[in-house]
């Protein structure tokens, strides 16, 4: 006896292929961005242009913390904890735990200092100069908004310069600077939501 492929499973072998790669392969590249993938770390410049955003990779989990505000000094006066109320909003983690849940989309929490809130988050490119953000309450009541990607020889989208004042005699001056570089070490690892944490 002679075998012969049956037209009709020959065919089929194919789409048989595609759905293997999308119920295996799909789901693994969702999880994880491929090299060329545009990336939303870096520094942001937010839509009223008071504040940038320093985005950093830790291990697969983006953080966000201010790296700059238009008016230097303040304080995240309305923290839920009343002895978190005194830190500098300079440095503080607002971008919290975003992890990647499918191509260019990125999920976790925004901590709103204006209000002492956190809300569910997502982030996306909208380009690779323009950052979406989006926050919800309740799931479902979402606002957003697009900042613009910073960089330092941009001219078109800039924050305007921070002058420096002469201090006051006797006053020592302190300079801003860009609290990213240690931002995976301060936020991953530990207990507590970042915006509860004593991070200064």
């Amino acid at each position: 006896m002679t075998y012969r492929a049956n037209p009709s499973t020959r065919n089929s072998l194919p789409i048989l292929a595609a759905l293997l790669w999308l119920t295996t392969g799909g789901a693994a590249y969702s999880q994880t961005a491929t090299p060329s993938s545009p990336m939303p770390t870096g520094e942001w410049l937010v839509n009223d242009r008071v504040a940038r955003i320093k985005i950093v990779d830790c291990g697969g989990h983006l953080w966000g913390v201010v790296a700059w505000e238009s008016r230097p000094g303040g304080t995240d006066h309305r923290n839920p904890d009343p002895q978190l109320r005194s830190r500098p909003t300079l440095g503080m983690p607002i971008l919290l735990d975003m992890t990647l849940t499918k191509p260019n989309r990125w999920e976790g929490q925004v901590y709103n200092s204006q209000n002492g809130k956190t809300y569910s988050a997502n982030i996306s490119l909208s380009d690779p100069n323009t950052l979406r953000i989006q926050g919800c309450v309740f799931g479902f009541l979402c606002g957003g908004e697009n900042w613009t990607r910073y960089e330092t020889s941009d001219t078109v989208g800039r924050a305007p310069a921070q002058t420096q004042s002469k201090p006051a005699p006797g006053r020592k001056t302190t300079t801003q600077t860009s609290p990213a570089d240690d931002v995976c070490s301060r936020v991953v690892g530990a207990a507590g939501l970042p915006h509860e944490r004593g991070l200064k």
